[in-house]
């Protein structure tokens, strides 16, 4: 059994509880003491933590790692960050389940937000399919899994815009409920992306109660974090109301300068729901910038039927006219990206092929200016070129909102980063800035607090059994960073830069990273709801 001792780091153990100096004491995989004194003969391994915090592992509650895991297993922007364990499944659509006829469309859909590949096996079926499938290939962290809404949906009834009906929804039911047996921790919906938007409220609530069944958690991209967040998000509490779920709202904010002075409002309906017994908790990364697959500038119609029919419609230059005027004229319940960000304030991030990459970091209207077009039509084209497989980072946010949001109980701490081409800095930064910016430098509010929101908090939402917390029987996931230096690196401009600060970091007991090195190992593992 190997042993390793952690020696006179200032303790701060998940719980929100005040720091303390001490030892904590690793036996093979599990937290076996926290003392005052130890006898250093006893180990194999001894670290001095004098002056670093040892906190436990964080927890990444929206991570969109799910493809790029089987093609770096390692995830250093995660690893750098501090994460020892993160949540896949995001936004409504992920790998699995996936049958077989519809494994060459759905990747189409996926690819921009969790990428493609021709390197790993995309015959899985099921959610046990595909994690059995990572712990095959072996894993640097910790993973957990939602079931995603899109793709129960397209198991069932396949792609179109269609309501289910009552037969067609038992056998959601019964899709998701052979998922959730698989493990999954919940149900994940992105009410902005297809094949969910296609769903009504009654289609989510039958479903949520499934979930409830199994007490897990229901994640939700809401249909609405702009114009119509407050209708948005009585529908969402009533989803919550109806089936007796938790629900947890993904990557919270509210989005677009006319509708800042909304806030007041959204904050009342999370109190309302507090009062009505209505279990609520929101993720957050620290942005005023977001992040997503390129597709969702274009009307929900455009999307019916799936990305081949998407790519078909783009070639109508008659349809193309209506998608601008469904654009500049808005479309009631629809969240427009234009509308509240603007042309200017929307960049590509990624692409799939080489013809395309001159238009990385570029904003829509630079597009139109490079290929000599209207920004509009400049788009259209890259989108149809790419086979919709296009990144964004769009601007919408206020300062002010995103302390005030991260100050909140119900709030944690999440990434939402996309891994592909020239990334959001979040993927390599959300967790350090936190704790660098917010903490350190800005002092909106303590440590203690801070890596509560990064490790108890989601631990105790996700119900990830054993650990979150610094205590003896806990699995030893567990963090050695410096509190004066951590901070994020990367900008808008150069994101893709590792974080800095951490010193050492181990999972289930083994070290990932030493002396701010990365040791190239696979501790990590599949959790699974019990």
């Amino acid at each position: 059994m190997a042993k390793t001792l952690l020696k006179n780091g200032i303790i701060i153990d998940g719980t929100g509880k005040e720091r303390f100096v001490g030892n904590v004491e690793i036996a093979d995989d599990r937290i076996a003491a926290i003392t005052q004194e130890s006898d250093e003969t006893q180990f194999d391994t001894v670290i001095d933590a004098t002056g670093k915090v040892v906190a436990p592992g964080f927890i990444d509650t929206h991570s969109h790692s799910d493809l790029e895991l089987f093609l770096d297993p390692y995830l250093a922007p995660k690893v750098f960050q501090g994460i020892t364990t993160e949540l896949l499944g995001q936004d409504g659509i992920s790998l699995a389940p996936l049958p077989e006829k519809y494994i060459s469309p759905w990747r189409k859909n996926l690819a921009g937000l969790d990428g493609d590949s021709d390197d790993i096996d995309w015959h899985f079926k099921t959610t046990e399919g595909y994690l059995r499938n990572i712990e095959a290939s072996g894993i640097a962290i910790n993973e957990a899994y939602l079931v995603p809404h899109g793709n129960v949906r397209m198991e069932a009834i396949g792609l179109d815009n269609v309501i289910p009906n009552d037969e067609e929804l038992q056998k959601m039911c019964d899709i998701l409920r052979r998922e959730m047996e698989a493990g999954a921790y919940g149900l994940s919906t992105g009410l902005i992306y297809m094949p969910c938007a296609y769903s009504q409220t009654k289609e989510v609530v039958e479903l949520c109660k499934v979930v409830a069944e199994y007490d897990g958690v229901f994640v939700i991209h809401q249909r609405s974090e702009a114009d119509t967040i407050i209708d948005s998000m009585k529908e969402v509490i009533e989803i919550g109301r109806q089936s007796g779920v938790k629900v947890h709202f993904s990557h919270f904010k509210v989005c677009g300068r006319k509708n800042w002075d909304l806030l007041e409002q959204v904050v009342e309906l999370l109190e309302q729901a507090k009062r009505e017994g209505i279990r609520v908790s929101f993720d957050q990364y620290p942005y005023v910038a977001g992040s997503t697959m390129l597709g969702v500038i274009l009307p929900p119609w455009v999307h019916d039927g799936g990305t081949d029919k998407l790519i078909k419609r783009l070639e109508d230059p008659e349809l193309r006219k209506k998608m601008i005027k469904d654009i500049e004229e808005g479309i009631p319940g629809w969240d427009n990206f234009i509308d509240f960000a603007g042309l200017d304030q929307i960049y590509v991030t990624s692409v799939k092929t080489e013809a395309n990459k001159d238009v990385i970091g570029k904003s829509l209207v630079e597009i139109g200016e490079m290929r000599g077009k209207d920004p509009y039509e400049a788009t259209f084209d890259l989108l149809h070129d790419e086979e919709n497989a296009v990144g964004m980072v769009d601007f919408y946010g206020k300062e002010e909102h995103i302390i005030r949001l991260m100050k909140r109980p119900e709030q944690n701490v999440c990434t939402d980063g996309l891994l592909g081409g020239k990334p959001h800095p979040r993927v390599y930064g959300a967790f350090p800035r936190v704790l660098g910016k917010y903490v350190r430098e800005e002092q909106q509010f303590t440590l203690e607090e801070a890596i509560y929101k990064m490790s108890g908090r989601p631990a105790s939402v996700f119900q990830l059994k054993d650990r979150g917390t610094l205590a003896p029987g806990n699995f030893a996931d567990i963090v050695v960073f410096n509190p004066d230096t951590i901070i994020d690196n990367g900008t808008f401009v150069d994101p893709a830069q590792l974080a800095t600060g951490m010193e050492h970091i181990f999972v289930n007991g083994e070290c990932i990273l030493a002396d701010g090195k990365q040791i190239y190992v696979k501790p990590g593992r599949v959790l699974r709801l019990k």
